[in-house]
């Protein structure tokens, strides 16, 4: 008999399991018995919403009776999606006990937890290492049970060692060579078992595709019950096809394209599809996150008599936090990450008030339509099928659309489909007939209820464009002159001709596509028919065998500035020569440039004499140079001597006039720079 103190976990334990028997939230349930897990197939799968942003939405609908647990197995890489967006309802009065799963915790952190590490691949004697204090029955040539103490290596040769097991057996400590044992058991139940479970733990994460997900139901008697979540799904796509008619109305029909690429078949669901783009994202729930924390010395203080604190009225007369319809409180409800939909009929709308109250409800979150399919789908796993959403006639006006960078001699056949169908209608290709004839393929992006687009299918053969362009050389428009700074306005001018000739019997409607710039306005035609982001679009009718011309001229006003100070005798001449300059402003260019010149002509006449006091010091070198070599009594010497005192003097001379022109040019800069300063003419 086993006399050993319940440890306080398994205290705990027993507490917790105690108590999961018996459920009193709100008075309703009490039952010690749960029934044994269901399988999916239990709860079939009864509503799929495909939405364009890479997810579905999955209702399982059935009845389940008394307290219960459904079991859910789900691809690991779709735990995410499904804890974000998990929405669980016990109706008819039962309620959501709880949702739990498989733990996705780092193995090596699992393992840790177990009293036996695995981590690392230990051998046997790092296993008992571990289990020292441990019961073990041991099997060598004899059976020996005993009380493990430790484990140590001894020496048994000169370049080899043993392990050898302490053992404390009968009242007797005894050493043990692991290398003669043949078998090792655990006595202690618990020890065994956290081992097997480790053993499992290891042998799980080797092929962990799938992972099991449970929801607990708890209620009396049969009721109704949904689980719906989100999961990764491929897009669903459209195609269509465009009967064109004699006039504006022609007939088209539309196919939606669905896979299903889960491993359960749909059958008799209810298929939904939703336009529109919904922000979708992972974010990784599944994974623990620890967070790391220091470690700090608990602080000694002494002890201070209870406080009594007043009490807040405002928070006093607070209502208590209610709990949720069904037993859960909103805080603990999963909420809802994607955007839901309506249901087909009231008595299938999704109302989260029952069973489990979550956080937010579903809500409107942008422009989205909804395909219903209005019988139920079957499809089964890993494969597709295509469904028919639009079967009814459209308008669309024919035209010959022409853009020179997509073919730079014929326009293609084309037309503007309008959506009168009444709801929105998906991108996607377009196969064009025409008189039982296969006409061309055309391609269509999101189309809103009423709203038209352009569509062009084949090359038409019997119109033919020829385009020539030039440029306009640019003209003055205006001069201003703001702080010293001469601001010019030119304008610039582009034209291009499009000749179109119609060589087929019938009329043409020629819509020419024409690139748009931003900086550049459109002065003839006076208006587009059509302006995109990219292009102009102007209409042109061409009769059946005439030629047609259409002039498109754009203008572009560009402003050029000069620093008055900088601007040079050709630049003043041309703005002075100029028709669209204002008199003022030629009146101040011309004082401007009798400043300039007058400053000029100083500065000349300084350089003019530098140059010569430059002259006369090459030449008193050369004459130094000669004396040199020279009787100081001879006549050449003297006269040498004669030419530096001319020079000397002429030096003097060229100084001073170097002073005077050097005040005279500061003081004519000086009044330069404040007439240009006091010249402002916007």
């Amino acid at each position: 008999m086993n006399n050993r103190k319940p440890s306080f976990v398994s205290i705990v334990v027993s507490v917790l399991l105690v108590a999961a028997g018996t459920l009193t939230a709100q008075g309703q349930f009490e039952d010690s018995q749960r029934s044994r897990p269901w399988a999916a197939e239990q709860l079939p799968l009864a509503k799929v919403v495909l939405f364009t942003s890479g997810v579905g939405y999955f209702q399982r609908e059935g009845a389940v009776s008394g307290n219960t647990d459904l079991d859910l197995y789900f691809k690991t890489k779709d735990i995410n999606d499904l804890l974000k967006s998990l929405v669980v309802q016990d109706l008819d009065g039962g309620q959501i006990t709880e949702v739990t799963y498989s733990s996705r915790d780092p193995l090596t952190r699992t393992l840790q937890s177990f009293a036996i590490d695995l981590t690392g691949n230990p051998g046997v004697a790092q296993i008992l290492a571990q289990a020292r204090g441990e019961k073990v029955e041991l099997t060598t040539s004899q059976r020996i049970t005993g009380t493990v103490v430790g484990v140590e290596s001894k020496a048994s040769g000169e370049h080899t060692t043993d392990t050898f097991l302490n053992l404390l057996a009968e009242g007797a400590l005894r050493s043990i060579n692991l290398a003669e044992v043949r078998a090792l058991s655990f006595l202690n139940p618990q020890l065994q078992a956290e081992l097997d479970q480790a053993l499992s733990l290891l042998a799980e994460s080797r092929s962990a595709e799938k992972k099991r997900v449970t929801v607990g139901f708890a209620g009396q008697g049969s009721r109704r019950v949904r689980v719906g979540y989100l999961l990764e799904a491929p897009l669903w796509k459209t195609s269509y096809r465009l009967v064109l008619g004699e006039e504006n109305e022609h007939f088209l029909q539309g196919w939606a394209i669905v896979e299903n690429t889960t491993d359960e078949d749909w059958r008799d669901v209810s298929l939904s599809l939703i336009s529109g783009r919904p922000i979708s994202f992972i974010m990784d729930l599944y994974r623990p996150l620890y967070v790391p924390r220091p470690t700090v010395e608990v602080e000694m203080y002494s002890s201070i008599a209870p406080q009594r604190y007043e009490e807040d009225l405002e928070l006093a007369a607070a209502p208590e936090a209610p709990m949720a319809k069904g037993g859960i409180a909103e805080s603990r409800a999963a909420p809802m990450a994607e955007q839901m939909y309506e249901e087909e009929y009231r008595r299938d709308e999704l109302d989260l008030s029952e069973g489990v109250t979550t956080a937010a409800r579903a809500e409107e979150a942008g422009s989205f339509f909804r395909y219903l399919i209005r019988h139920p789908v079957t499809v089964p796993r890993q494969e597709s099928a295509m469904l028919p959403i639009v079967t009814q006639n459209v308008e669309g006006r024919r035209f010959s659309i022409y853009n020179q960078r997509v073919q730079a001699k014929h326009p293609l056949h084309g037309l503007k489909l309008k959506n009168t169908t009444g709801f929105d209608l998906m991108g996607g290709p377009l196969t064009v007939f025409e008189q039982g004839n296969y006409a061309g393929d055309a391609r269509i992006d999101t189309l809103p209820a009423g709203a038209e687009r352009l569509i062009s299918f084949a090359i038409d053969l019997d119109t033919e464009v020829a385009v020539s362009s030039r440029s306009i050389p640019e003209t003055l428009i205006s001069v201003r002159i703001v702080k010293g700074t001469l601001i010019s306005t030119v304008s610039l001018r582009a034209e291009s001709t499009y000749t179109i000739k119609n060589s087929d019997d019938r009329s043409r409607s020629v819509l020419i596509e024409h690139p748009l710039s931003p900086d550049w306005e459109l002065i003839t035609p006076a208006k587009a028919e059509e302006t995109t982001r990219s292009a102009y679009r102007f209409l042109v009718e061409v009769p059946a065998g005439k030629t047609e011309e259409l002039l498109v001229a754009r203008e572009r006003q560009i402003d050029r500035t000069v620093v008055l100070t900088n601007i040079n005798d050709s630049q003043i001449t041309y703005f002075l020569s100029a028709r669209n300059v204002d008199r003022r402003i030629k009146q101040a260019l011309e004082g401007l440039a009798e400043r300039k010149s007058a400053l000029a002509q100083t500065v000349n006449q300084r350089q003019e004499q530098e140059r010569r006091i430059n002259t006369i010091h090459r030449e008193q070198g050369r004459i130094r140079e000669n004396m040199a070599r020279l009787e100081k009594t001879s006549d050449l010497y003297k006269r040498y001597v004669s030419l530096l005192d001319e020079q000397e003097d002429q030096l003097e001379q060229a100084l001073s006039a170097i002073e005077s022109l050097r005040a005279k040019e500061q003081q004519q800069r000086e009044e330069l720079d404040r007439y240009i300063l006091s010249i402002d003419l916007p």
